[in-house]
């Protein structure tokens, strides 16, 4: 693994989500919806992920732990959009309970990560 975001177990499982956004939005979602609910989910799953990888790379810890910020509140924009869908009826009560569960393991798992993470100012390793 080239980059140390790849090896954390945090940014695979957001990995993991942000593809299954991307099929669900591309399976159940009315096409009308395109530029509107359907791109901000699969924003909001995406930034989940970049900002992990973009945060632990090279930054300090001050700066990773904001990148981890934005990630989290990603992740609630990502739930939040599941309610409108679920609501909107283009997904189904199976889909919108197993996502809003994985999304909270997700968060809490992120909460867990940026917590452990000292406030020091030194860099992080990025090897």
């Amino acid at each position: 693994m080239a980059f140390k975001f790849e090896s954390l177990h945090v940014w695979q499982k957001a990995l993991d989500l942000a593809d299954e956004i991307h099929c669900l939005t591309k399976a159940h979602f009315p096409k009308e919806e395109l530029f509107i609910l359907t791109s901000q989910i699969k924003r909001a799953a995406d930034s989940v992920v970049l900002n992990i990888a973009e945060g632990c790379t090279g930054q300090t810890n001050a700066v990773y732990k904001n990148f981890l910020s934005y990630s989290l509140r990603s992740g609630i924009e990502v739930v939040a959009c599941l309610f409108l869908a679920q609501r909107r009826k283009f997904i189904d009560q199976d889909d919108f309970k197993r996502l809003c569960n994985e999304y909270e393991i997700l968060t809490k798992m992120i909460t867990s990560l940026r917590n452990s993470i000292n406030s020091e100012p030194k860099k992080v390793d990025i090897s």
